[in-house]
């Protein structure tokens, strides 16, 4: 499901900004499997998913809900 989270500048200005963390997933993987999964893994909320099929890769925007900030999960990620 996720393979890994992005660390790019756009990346970090989403998580700063706009609450939402990009993930790449596997290329197989729905909005709503997507959602699921990161809910079930981080035990937070989910607001919307926007998907980004690039070649062969996905990416996932996963917009969390404001009582959850994006910036908490990516430090337990290492991401800053």
């Amino acid at each position: 499901m996720i393979k890994k989270p992005l660390t790019t500048e756009k990346a970090i200005r989403l998580i700063e900004l706009e609450n939402i963390i990009v993930f790449e997933v596997d290329s197989k993987d729905t909005r709503t499997n997507i959602k699921k999964g990161v809910e079930k893994i981080f035990n937070i909320k989910v607001d919307k998913v926007n998907v980004l099929n690039k070649g062969s890769r996905k990416f996932a925007y996963v917009k969390l809900n404001k009582k959850n900030p994006a910036i908490d999960i990516a430090t337990k990620l290492g991401m800053i």
